[in-house]
């Protein structure tokens, strides 16, 4: 295993209002990628944090009339912070641009790109997204329509723009055209999935202007250092975050030892600011590009992307309230690809939840732990001879974890449940065709071998249940939990994180003796779900 660091970052949310599920959607697919890698052994570092500088902010500020400052507190810690807890995050580091480490950061960056000669200072006149913190190029710009009559908007994202001028500082941008086309062909796999890619170098191929990198009509943001009457714009300063956070312009050796990122996930959204302006700017200091940046589909609610005109937002306290962080967490890596536009709705969780979690899963942890319970006092049995239903079993597992492990590392999580799946399913098949209650009764007669036969068939579920408690833990941490400590596995073999995805299939970890108990209801039935 490489000492290398593997670091994912969540885009650093815009914050200008109350998070949803759309947040939830990346910071939980990040959580369960990192808390995968750490099943494995390695090391990892995962981050997330908010953007709060800009003139949407600045806006949102005055109309609520607080300082920016205030603003950005209170949405912080009443909302982004306690999103975390909700969903059972297990980052490392949560990072505000309104940090003096990232102040200093940022300063340091610009100040070393102006003097290497990567910065001119020029006038700007054109269009700009407030809604997006974007410049928008004159062939993006197209007349609105419906509510947007008579006003000019993005072709990129719909949202508004205003015509404005500008003394400003440059980047030179257009030096990087075809450094980054060369780039993106030397790196197949630096923008994924392929439609992003696709976009990216359609984008670029266009060709690329040099790009403004400050402001000078309000001041919510970075001071330039060399030129107190500019700030940064924000798009350039907040991604940064992503270096200012493991020490760039504070701990070369901390920066050193993290950078570069393994995995940005990203809305598809901004993609092109993480694929085309921050690789660039990268460039041009000398620094590591990231590994790879993936950029996943917008949430679709009845067909339509959320957003707060519509009135289909869903918060995630509100799913987590009625089904549980788990089953949050399980859902959006289940029915969604990951890549790709998705629809949801209360009705579909809700009948995952009771199919797959609490009909399937729950259910089948607890029929095995009754068994055990009932047939041989809560002792795990030793196994007897395997038969080729075991085998079918065994192997079912070794190629499921397979598959799961490979699927996390193509960033496709959904393909990772649907191999860990496999096992549940296999799991109560077995059950279903070998009659385990029928055994039972023969043993009780005294008839052959249905004693060893009994001890074996409940040993073998009891193991495959050791194996979905150890593939699930990144998934659903908190069920996964209670699985482990009524396998009693917890005392047999020591803490649920120090199980290893590479040792998770070898068959018989379980000691025969352990005492197995029977846990609570691991996904007890909703009888009253709300719907859309």
């Amino acid at each position: 295993m490489s000492a290398e660091t593997f670091y994912v970052t969540t885009p650093i949310y815009y914050v200008n209002d109350a998070p949803h599920i759309g947040h939830g959607y990346t910071t939980v697919m990040g959580d369960i990628i990192t808390r995968w890698h750490r099943q494995r052994g390695e090391k990892v570092w995962y981050t997330t944090g908010t953007d709060e500088h800009g003139e949407k902010v600045l806006r949102k500020a005055q109309a609520n009339g607080v300082t920016p400052q205030e603003w950005v507190d209170k949405l912080v810690e009443e909302e982004w912070r306690p999103l975390l807890r909700t969903i059972d995050a297990a980052n490392d580091d949560f990072t505000r641009t309104t940090d003096l480490r990232h102040l200093e950061g940022a300063q340091a960056f610009w100040t070393a790109l102006n003097e290497r000669g990567a910065v001119y200072q020029g006038s700007f006149t054109g269009w700009y997204s407030v809604g997006s913190e974007e410049f928008v190029g004159d062939d993006d710009v197209v007349d609105g329509e419906g509510d947007d009559e008579g006003i000019k908007v993005s072709k990129l994202d719909g949202s508004r723009v205003e015509l404005i001028s500008e003394d400003n500082y440059f980047f030179r941008l257009s030096d990087y055209q075809q450094k980054l086309l060369d780039f993106y062909e030397a790196n197949p796999t630096f923008i994924q999935p392929e439609s992003a890619r696709n976009e990216v170098i359609s984008f670029v191929s266009r060709g690329l202007r040099d790009l403004s990198i400050s402001r000078s009509t309000f001041d919510w943001g970075i001071p330039v250092p060399w030129d107190a009457d500019h700030i940064f714009y924000v798009w350039i300063e907040a991604l940064l975050s992503y270096a200012t956070s493991v020490g760039y312009g504070s701990d070369r050796e901390r920066f050193d030892e993290v950078w570069p990122a393994s995995i940005h996930l990203v809305g598809k959204d901004i993609a092109r600011f993480h694929a085309v302006i921050w690789p660039a700017m990268l460039m041009a200091a000398g620094e590591h590009v990231p590994h790879r940046v993936f950029a996943h589909g917008w949430l679709l609610v009845g067909g339509q992307k959320m957003s707060k005109s519509k009135a289909n937002g869903i918060r995630p306290d509100e799913l987590v309230d009625t089904f549980g962080s788990d089953a949050y967490r399980y859902y959006f890596a289940r029915a969604l690809t990951f890549g790709s536009d998705g629809s949801i709705s209360w009705e579909d969780i809700n009948a995952r939840y009771h199919a797959e979690l609490a009909n399937g899963f729950g259910n089948l942890a607890s029929r095995v732990a009754a068994m055990i319970g009932k047939y041989f006092g809560g002792t795990l049995p030793a196994s007897g001879e395997h038969t080729d239903a075991e085998l079918t079993v065994v192997d079912t597992v070794v190629d499921a974890v397979r598959d799961a492990d490979a699927a996390i590392e193509a960033v496709a999580p959904q393909d990772a449940l649907a191999a860990i799946w496999r096992i549940v399913d296999e799991l109560n098949g077995y059950i279903t065709s070998q009659e385990p209650w029928k055994v039972a009764k023969t043993a009780a007669s005294g008839e052959g071998n249905a004693g060893d036969r009994l001890a074996t068939i409940l040993n073998t579920t009891a193991e495959g249940l050791r194996v979905l408690a150890v593939v699930l833990n990144p998934v659903m941490p908190k069920a996964s939990a209670v699985l482990w400590e009524s396998l009693g596995a917890e005392a047999a073999l020591g803490a649920l994180a120090d199980q290893r995805i590479d040792a998770v299939a070898a068959w018989g970890q379980l000691p025969a003796g352990t005492t197995v108990t029977k846990p609570a209801s691991l996904f007890p039935r909703i009888e009253t779900a709300p719907t859309a």
